[in-house]
Parts: C-alpha cells; structure tokens; sequence
C-alpha cells in the first residue's frame, strides 16, 4: 500500500497553509501527499459555483489545480488529489484510516493565541483513528527551524537545525503511540525532543498507621523517576535524540503552552476511550490547540 500523509483542502488560506506543511512532513516521512476536497450537492448551487460548471466539476478542478500547486513548491513528491462526494467530517475520517498522518488547516488568532478551530476540525481531531496535526494559517517553513541569518535564501532554510519537538508526557497512563510519535518526529527533524510532565498535591504515604504526607522533594523525585523509567526504552529505540525532561509541579496545560513557544511541533495525547457524553479530545489538547503558537499533533491513545 502507497504510504502518504493526507490533507482536507478547500481552498481557503488555512487549508492552504495545512497542505504545504503536509507536503513537508511527507518529503520527510518518503511518503506521497493526497490532497481531499470533500464537497456537497445542494439542488441551488450556491454564487461561487459558475453558471457553467457543476459542483463536482468545480470540486474536481480546484483539487487538480491544488496538486500542480503542490507539485510545483515541492519538485519530486509525489502528490495525488481527490475530490470527494461527502460531508467533510465523514471524508476526512475515512481517508485518515488509510494515512499515516492527517493534517488540518486552522485560522491562527494572532500572537500565542492558537488556533480558532471550525466545528469539521474538532469533529475529526476527536474522532480520527490516525495522529492529526493542526497548523496555523500563516505558519511557514522557515518558522520550523531556529532563526537564521539575514539574507539566506529559501533553498538554504532546510540546513537550519529544526526546533525542538515537544511532548506532553502523563505517566499515569499508557501511552506508547503518543511517546513514539515524539521521538519519530524529533528523529526525522534531527531535532531534540523536550518532554513536560507536571503533577501537582503532596499524595500521603502509609507510616505508623497513619498517612504521612510525602514532602515536596521526595515526590518530585517520584515523578522524576517516573519519567526516566518511562522514556528509557524510547531512548534505546532512538539513541540519536537528544532529550530533555522537565518534571515539575503545576498546572499540565499551562507548562506545556510554555513550552510551545519557540517549538517546531507540540505532541500530545487523546485517550480513544469514549464517554457517556461521547468522544473527546481531553483538556491538556483542547488547550494546546487553542493556545500553543506552533503547530499541534494530536495523538490517539489507549
């Protein structure tokens, strides 16, 4: 089966700006690129469709016009377009099960402000069975690598070391696709992999009968010890990434958007477990993805 990293388009800045960045992580990846413009039939076409086109044949068009767009930025890769008759969520969804990644254009709101997602992006980034990624509209290659000096050309860029790729870590929880992701997108950027973790409360001990609580070092070396355990057999699996750990007390989501700054990815995890009120994305993601500056990698997990 053809390995590729999909993409939604429809023609907007933000899907735009999704699939150059999908573009880029399939060129690092060694995978194709397919573009999907899912569309809708409507009895009245609406006044972008013309007089003398179908919806179908407009669709088809811009997703032609699109690949060629994409062929030409990036010469080599192998790009392959698809319009789709189907409501966005149900087509994204079903290309992201064949996709090794699925990658989604959001309207940046400015600053560190993050994303400003539509209803068909939280849909899917709660429901994908597949790793999806959000990017920023106005987000560009070279804000994925360090600052360069003044008056490099854009050939030149991909020789800047990339920023660091930064992880969410929970070690409460199984979390084995989330951890490989981080290191396989930290190894093929040859970038380092910063890993947060936080906690927060003193838990007691049993001592004498009663419950003693443990004191402010001895449970940051619990958590410490936690984390190396954790990443141990991640660091043999991928000896050239660097890491570095950060474990301290607070508040999960706030140390991991302080993180973000200056990151060339954030990673973090979405439990595949469904509750009563349905499926989720979880309160850590639902923060990087309306607060972290870069894009975001959300990663379903049991």
């Amino acid at each position: 089966m053809l390995r590729h990293v999909t993409t939604g388009i429809d023609g907007s800045p933000e899907s735009l700006a999704a699939a150059h960045w999908a573009a880029r992580e399939a060129a690092r990846r060694g995978a194709a690129l397919r573009l999907v413009h899912a569309w809708e039939w409507h009895p009245r076409p609406g006044p972008s469709v013309p007089a003398d086109m179908s919806e179908r044949a407009l669709a088809e068009d811009l997703s032609a016009r699109m690949a060629d767009s994409m062929r030409a930025t990036h010469p080599g890769l192998r790009v392959i377009d698809q319009a789709v008759a189907d409501s966005p969520v149900a087509a994204l969804l079903r290309a992201a099960e064949q996709a090794e990644l699925l990658v989604l254009g959001c309207r940046g709101l400015g600053g560190v402000a993050g994303f400003l997602m539509g209803s068909v992006s939280q849909r899917v980034v709660a429901r994908a069975p597949r790793p999806v990624v959000l990017v920023r509209v106005g987000g560009s290659a070279v804000d994925e690598h360090f600052s360069a000096p003044d008056g490099i050309s854009p050939e030149e860029i991909p020789g800047i070391p990339y920023r660091d790729v930064v992880l969410g870590l929970d070690t409460g929880r199984s979390c084995d696709e989330l951890i490989e992701f981080a290191f396989d997108a930290a190894g093929r950027r040859a970038a380092s992999l910063r890993v947060i973790h936080t906690y927060s409360g003193a838990p007691s001990v049993a001592a004498a009968d009663a419950l003693v609580p443990m004191r402010g070092p001895e449970l940051l070396a619990e958590h410490e010890h936690a984390v190396t355990t954790t990443l141990r057999p991640w660091r043999e699996k991928f000896p050239e990434v660097a890491v570095t750990e950060s474990v301290t007390e607070g508040r999960a989501a706030d140390e991991l958007i302080k993180a973000s700054a200056g990151a060339a990815l954030v990673v973090v995890g979405r439990r595949t477990r469904e509750t009563r009120i349905g499926t989720r994305i979880g309160p850590v993601a639902h923060a990087a993805l309306h607060h972290a500056p870069c894009p975001v990698a959300v990663v379903p997990h049991a």
